[in-house]
C-alpha cells in the first residue's frame, strides 16, 4: 500500500511542472489574442500612427528570391511587428522574462 501511495504521488510529481508550463504558455497566447496588437495588412505608416516609433528596427532579412520575401522586424516593449515588404504578416508578445521558455522551434525535414 504505501509503496503504490509512493509511486502514484512520484508520478504526480513528475508530470506536475510540464502541466503548470503548459497553463502558462496558453494563458501567454490568450493574453497575445487579447492584447492591443497591430492587426495583419496593416502598413508599416498605420503601425507607426497608432504605436509611435518602435525601439528598435532590426535589419531585414530574406529577400534573396520572390520566394523568400523580404522580412521586417519592429521590436516595441511590449511586442515585435513582423512585416513582408511594407505589410503586417504577424505580432507577437515578448517573453515577459528571459528566462521564459515557450515551444520548442521548428525543425525542417527533408
Amino acid at each position: 500500500m504505501l509503496r503504490s501511495t509512493l509511486v502514484a504521488a512520484g508520478l504526480a510529481l513528475a508530470f506536475a511542472a510540464p502541466v503548470h508550463a503548459d497553463r502558462l504558455l496558453i494563458e501567454r497566447t490568450q493574453a497575445g489574442e487579447a492584447a492591443n496588437l497591430p492587426g495583419r495588412g496593416q502598413s508599416m505608416a498605420q503601425v507607426e500612427a497608432k504605436f509611435g516609433a518602435p525601439r528598435e528596427k532590426l535589419d531585414p532579412r530574406g529577400g534573396q528570391s520572390t520566394a523568400w520575401p523580404v522580412i521586417h522586424r519592429w521590436v516595441y516593449p511590449e511586442f515585435t511587428v513582423y512585416f513582408e515588404n511594407d505589410r503586417v504578416v504577424n505580432a507577437v508578445l515578448n517573453r515577459a522574462a528571459p528566462n521564459e521558455t515557450g515551444p520548442a522551434p521548428a525543425t525542417r525535414t527533408e
